[in-house]
């Protein structure tokens, strides 16, 4: 459960160590090794990173206040609007040497180490990385009091980096392949709609929050605050609703509704 669901309305700092998260998944396309080599490090790199969905899950633990990546980004340019459209603020890291790293841990570290010492409103720490090195961090991050999130690949994720967390998120397991529905061609059959931008909006933030909360079943309370996290500039108007009440009633093809003891309850259908 996320810390508004708990009433203490504090905030999440978001720390991605970029270039390790982006390293992992070239190898796991490309074979092991592959991104380490010198004509391949350092050469304009293949996007592959999914920032939005990486984005949307940190948002399901709260209102972001911090959401900084670390990085080399002269050569990440392909990233420049996912990115911008997540609201991530760049930090840029230049290597000392040709063959030596950017240092972005140790940076990473020492932000995150001040940011808990300074904001008392931050009440989880999301680290996207799978390095060992993070570890004296998160020692720092627990005895502060806060909560520890970590994500990284399965592959190049430390093991003792990802048990020494109070959650561990494997990248894998976020991104699902979509799966495409085949229109019926039987005749006198009819393929059902697209669904709306609205429907979309809807069912993603119930499923964050559904996965954030371990229960099919979310509070409607909660589902409005999530999308706008999600996306600040939705509207219910925009989608031809008066009110979010309004669209869940419409939307009953996508969610199912039932009264709660202090709440109504939903859950995609």
């Amino acid at each position: 459960m996320n810390d508004e669901e708990n009433g203490n309305g504090r905030s999440v700092a978001i720390y991605w160590d970029f270039e390790n998260l982006h390293a992992g998944l070239v190898e796991a396309k490309y074979g092991e090794g592959a991104y380490a080599k010198q004509d391949n490090r350092f050469k304009a790199q293949e996007p592959l990173v999914d920032v939005q969905a990486l984005v949307e899950l940190c948002s399901s633990f709260g209102t972001v206040a911090i959401n900084r990546a670390y990085c080399n980004w002269q050569f990440f340019g392909r990233y420049r609007d996912a990115l911008l459209q997540g609201s991530v603020e760049l930090i840029q890291l230049f290597p000392p040497g040709p063959s030596a790293k950017n240092g972005a841990d140790i940076k990473l570290c020492l932000d995150a180490a001040e940011d808990i010492g300074r904001f008392g409103h931050i009440g989880t720490v999301i680290i996207i990385g799978g390095d060992s090195d993070f570890m004296p961090i998160s020692q720092k991050i627990k005895a502060a009091g806060r909560t520890l999130i970590g994500i990284g690949n399965r592959k190049n994720t430390n093991r003792h980096w990802a048990k020494s967390c109070h959650e561990f998120r494997y990248y894998d397991s976020l991104i699902e392949p979509i799966e495409e529905e085949t229109p019926s061609t039987t005749t006198g059959d009819v393929a059902p709609p697209l669904p709306s931008p609205g429907a979309d909006m809807l069912r993603r933030a119930i499923r964050l929050l559904a996965e954030s909360k371990g229960d099919a079943w979310v509070h409607k309370a909660s589902v409005w605050p999530m999308i706008k996290r999600l996306d600040p500039t939705f509207s219910t108007k925009d989608h031809g609703f008066t009110s979010f009440s309004e669209m869940l009633k419409a939307l009953d093809t996508v969610v199912e509704i039932k009264k709660g003891e202090k709440d109504h309850l939903v859950r995609l259908k």
